[in-house]
């Protein structure tokens, strides 16, 4: 069973999730909490796998809530966020968040994120990682892409955008086929497994291994 806590100042939301969360035969919620403090409490004390965590908390936040949860050995946060606090993106992910999921997310998706992060995976949805990209424009590039050539590049950024490989092979008028085999060749370049951590990392300069 993956121990998984949840953390919003919303009693409705925090309900919900339970409910729905509690319906997976994989998925147990050991706790719900209002604030950051009384969660990473929690979690020092009690054996956690995964935390979805709010953004926006009173006191300390979930962004730097998440700084101190993932020293804790085994533990993966996942923040929920709305479009209106896209400015914690980058943030977030810097801060060593396994996930980054909208409220929206239909629950099939945040059940289905819980266990990839259980599996030592990252989850970044489309719409998050295009909001991310926005915010290139305070947060500079600082991932190293000088292997690549220039249009490994270029498919890179529109991998960060959060375009689909069809999507990437209509903007650079490529075939899939040639998008998905850059792709690889891309990711055997820089050492990475799969599009989202080449998105954590062009976006923030790191990389979330799946092994840590």
């Amino acid at each position: 069973m993956i121990k998984t806590l949840l953390v919003d100042d919303s009693q409705l939301i925090t309900s919900g999730l339970q409910i729905i969360l509690n319906n997976d035969a994989d998925i147990t919620v050991v706790g719900m909490f209002a604030d950051a403090p009384a969660a990473i409490q929690y979690c020092q004390n009690q054996p956690v796998d995964v935390v979805l965590m709010d953004v926006r908390l009173p006191g300390m936040d979930g962004v730097t809530a998440t700084k101190t949860l993932v020293q804790i050995p085994g533990l993966k946060v996942i923040i929920l966020t709305t479009f209106d606090e896209d400015d914690y993106i980058v943030q977030g992910i810097q801060n060593g968040a396994a996930g980054y999921l909208l409220k929206t997310t239909p629950p099939d998706q945040i059940i289905a994120g819980i266990k990839a992060v259980d599996q030592q995976q990252s989850v970044l949805s489309a719409p998050v990682m295009t909001k991310a990209a926005q915010q290139l424009t305070r947060h500079p590039v600082t991932a190293d892409l000088s292997a690549l050539t220039a249009r490994e590049q270029e498919l890179t950024q529109l991998v960060a955008q959060g375009l689909t490989n069809k999507q990437i092979s209509q903007t650079l008028f490529l075939s899939e086929g040639t998008v998905n085999n850059s792709l690889s060749t891309i990711l055997h370049k820089l050492d990475l497994s799969h599009r989202t951590q080449l998105a954590i990392y062009y976006l923030t300069g790191q990389v979330h291994r799946d092994d840590c």
